[in-house]
């Protein structure tokens, strides 16, 4: 097995013992990503359609440090703390997936990292 771990400099650094990505053979294992701008330090969670274009930005740079797109994306979860934010979310998520989008699903649930209001990790194959 080939594993190799994947992390970007542009996305925010781990909050926790894990890892941003990691690649498995040719199978990209992106942990859940937060609204954090890596540059800032900011946690944006003014409006859930910046919150959301903020999660979307830290997954295509990690995507991007593996040489992968949201085109090699397969599946996605995303985890809200609000199912009555799902109509703003998927439209900025559905903005990235344009044409044969990823598996997923999306869960509500009690809490997340730093009171966020939106998680969504990936799995992406090359």
């Amino acid at each position: 097995m080939n594993r190799i771990i994947v992390n970007s400099k542009k996305a925010p650094a781990p909050i926790g013992p894990y890892s941003q990505a990691v690649m498995v053979n040719d199978t990209l294992y992106v942990s859940g990503q937060i609204a954090i701008d890596a540059e800032s330090g900011d946690l944006l969670t003014s409006n859930i359609e910046v919150e959301t274009e903020q999660v979307m930005k830290n997954l295509s740079y990690i995507l991007s440090e593996a040489g992968l797109d949201f085109s090699n994306v397969v599946k996605c979860s995303i985890f809200v703390s609000d199912m009555s934010n799902f109509q703003l979310i998927n439209s900025i998520y559905g903005k990235y997936f344009l044409q044969n989008p990823p598996a997923r699903e999306t869960v509500e649930v009690s809490q997340l990292p730093k009171g966020v209001n939106v998680e969504i990790s990936c799995i992406a194959v090359k």
